[in-house]
């Protein structure tokens, strides 16, 4: 028996599963100032008949941090930055910046040492202003980590209540402004979303749940709810996650679809190529700044089935009818007090849910402001709506097709091609997604369960994770990024340093991987790594090659647990 919960912006859905198959499901309304009751609600409709020792695992997908971070309520964060040359720090907009002297260079040899009176002053000043959280990072922390670990202990010392997080440790990854912003978005969030876990894992206890308990991330894998602690922002957009992996888990295997997830708010879109969701490059942009966040190549336009319809006057003077950007409540056939899409489609019989009186009503009453039949007017309304996501999706394109992944597909097939399938997800999909289709040029696919696609999607995503290899035979060492030590390497890695092929560092990163996935508690996926890059440069020291630099990306990619069985027929 699996359980999978998703916290939406207007709904919370939930599905239990039992032998692969959806054997419930339910609905609760989204409060938006306490998402919690919204979550645990949930999970007592699905869970009310279930022996809590028959569940097998429970997974949520939950807009904690991204909630955070849009209302601006994470906590101040102190930003210790050591740029090293190079840099103005002028041309940066991080708020709250403390920049330092010091500098190590890109393979982690130190060029500019600390200045330690300065590092004390800058500390005292931190805690003058009162800041109780501070991030340190070093333009290339993640290659020698000696800069931010002496001014932690001069932190420790100075002090000590201060909560840190090195750069290092929180993303290896080279681009030092991405690296600034998720380690300030992790300390910004952290001490949120730990409340978060404890109300989560006393909750569970209260209800006598011991299955283990998972957290969807933006790359559409989960991970243990004890392990999401250290890594707070990777749960950002995982309801855009969860709708990609509920597409993928409901339509059969390897197709390529555009994901279009309606809910009452938003509407979300991704892409599924060749059956392998599109991953973002760049990482996800949060709070304005990009950052190494693993993210699928998604984008949310304001509109959903339950945004404002208005009729206004045009610059021409006629009437034109407009639909949100947000949303005043239910559907009017629901017992709101506004017309809004919901309405049309009920009216025109394209979805079960709702009053159909109320839903006249409120066309008849747009009907008339507008001048037009209530048909014409429920007509227009959801051509209005299908129009605006199949614009958004158009030019969603114009971003997916710079992608690398996406590049790589569009050359296997060996012709321009575009997706075949738009699948459609959520409330909202029932009604619109065959008049989005038809805009598109596309096959429509709505499936079974597709209104609560995203619960499934968190309930059968497998976990996933991520392994950057450094290795440096001139020095003799090698770094792993998630892990922010470097380690010394000997002749049990290689016999000979110099003559380290491209295929053996890849190894010792599949190794690497395997003992990281032990870690995590997801052992028996460590077979299905695959290398997603990897590099090898040589280093020249006057007319002669005196060692190697390796850089190998390995990853357990997005995907499904092998106990769900998937649908064949859509």
């Amino acid at each position: 028996m699996l359980i999978g919960i998703d916290v939406g912006g207007t709904t919370t859905d939930a599905v239990l599963i039992r032998n692969g198959k959806v054997c419930s499901t339910a609905k609760v309304s989204t409060e938006p100032g306490n998402l919690m009751n919204s979550l645990l609600e949930a999970l007592d409709a699905i869970s009310r008949d279930v022996d809590p020792e028959q569940l097998e695992r429970v997974v949520f997908s939950t807009t904690v941090i991204t909630n955070l971070i849009a209302e601006g309520k994470t906590d101040r964060v102190a930003l210790v930055l050591i740029p090293g040359p190079g840099i103005n720090p002028a041309s940066y907009t991080y708020p709250d910046s403390f920049f330092l002297k010091g500098a190590m260079d890109y393979r982690g040899r130190e060029i500019h040492p600390l200045d330690e009176a300065e590092i004390r002053k800058t500390v005292g000043l931190i805690r003058e202003s009162g800041f109780s959280r501070a991030a340190i990072i070093n333009k290339f922390g993640q290659r020698n980590p000696f800069h931010e670990l002496r001014i932690e202990e001069i932190f420790r010392e100075i002090y000590p209540e201060c909560k840190l997080e090195l750069g290092h440790k929180v993303s290896g990854k080279l681009n030092f402004p991405r690296r600034i912003a998720t380690a300030m978005l992790t300390s910004a969030t952290r001490g949120h979303y730990i409340e978060f876990v404890e109300k989560i894992k006393k909750s569970l206890e209260e209800r006598n749940i011991r299955a283990p308990v998972y957290i969807l991330k933006a790359d559409g894998g989960t991970l243990p709810v004890e392990k999401s602690i250290e890594f707070p922002v990777e749960t950002i957009f995982s309801g855009p996650a969860a709708s990609t992996i509920g597409a993928l888990a409901l339509t059969p295997e390897g197709q390529t679809s555009v994901v279009v997830d309606i809910g009452g708010t938003t509407t979300d879109l991704a892409l599924i190529l060749s059956g392998k969701p599109l991953m973002a490059s760049k990482g996800a942009k949060l709070g304005g700044f990009l950052t190494h966040v693993r993210a699928f190549a998604v984008r949310s336009i304001a509109v959903g089935g339950d945004s404002v319809v208005r009729v206004k006057d045009s610059d021409t003077g006629t009437k034109q009818i407009t639909i949100g950007p947000y949303r005043a409540g239910p559907a009017y056939c629901m017992g709101g007090k506004e017309t809004t899409p919901t309405d049309a489609l009920k009216f025109l019989g394209l979805i079960e849910v709702g009053n159909p009186e109320s839903a006249g009503e409120a066309i008849k009453a747009m009907a008339s402001a507008l001048g037009k039949s209530e048909t014409e007017t429920a007509s227009l309304i959801v051509d209005k709506v299908a129009q605006r996501i199949a614009d958004a999706v158009n030019e969603m394109f114009f971003e997916w097709e710079q992608e690398p992944a996406y590049r790589v597909w569009e050359v296997l097939q060996e012709k321009e091609a575009r997706p075949e399938n738009v699948v459609g997800i959520g409330g909202g999909a029932k009604g619109l997604i065959a008049e989005i289709a038809k805009k598109l040029d596309a096959k429509p696919v709505i499936p079974e369960y597709a209104e609560v696609g995203n619960a499934i999607g968190a309930a059968v995503a497998r976990p996933t994770l991520t392994l950057n290899l450094h290795i440096d035979t001139e020095q003799k060492v090698y770094s792993v990024a998630e892990e922010g030590e470097i380690v010394s390497l000997n002749t049990t890695n290689f016999g000979n340093f110099n003559k380290i092929r491209l295929d053996e560092a890849e190894a010792m990163a599949a190794e690497l991987l395997r003992e990281r996935a032990e870690n995590f508690g997801i052992s028996e996926y460590a077979d299905e790594a695959e290398v997603v890059n990897s590099e090898v440069f040589n280093v020249v020291n006057g007319w002669y090659t005196t060692g190697r630099l390796f850089d190998v990306n390995m990853q357990i990619p997005a995907g499904l647990i092998p106990e769900w069985k998937r649908r064949e027929n859509v």
